[in-house]
């Protein structure tokens, strides 16, 4: 099914052509950049110019708080738990770096 506005917006594109509105624009007649991820391309640079990271990213930040955390402390309980947090922080990193890549 097409859009309800898809005749008025070929008529606008096909006057603004006519008129040369798309004439001489910036980049014309060069090749396109090229995207890893076309899909995701806009998405990915959107994030990319806010400041966002990958999900690996932002695991890894917190495996290496964990690592500083487990440097300072000395029980041995709350190191086997700190271990285990580590532990669990490495397989999500593992399967967010591997979705990252698809």
């Amino acid at each position: 099914m097409d859009h309800p506005l898809i005749d008025l917006i070929t008529q606008k594109i096909a006057a603004a052509e006519a008129e040369g509105a798309f004439d001489n624009l910036p980049g014309a007649g060069k090749p396109l950049l090229k995207v890893d991820d076309p899909e995701n391309a806009l998405f990915n640079r959107l994030v990319k110019e806010s400041g966002g990271e990958p999900e690996f990213v932002t695991l890894s930040k917190s495996l290496r708080a964990l690592r500083e955390e487990l440097r300072e402390t000395g029980d041995r309980t709350q190191r086997r738990e700190i271990m285990q947090k580590m532990s669990m922080m490495e397989a999500r990193i593992a399967i967010a770096r591997d979705q990252a890549k698809s």
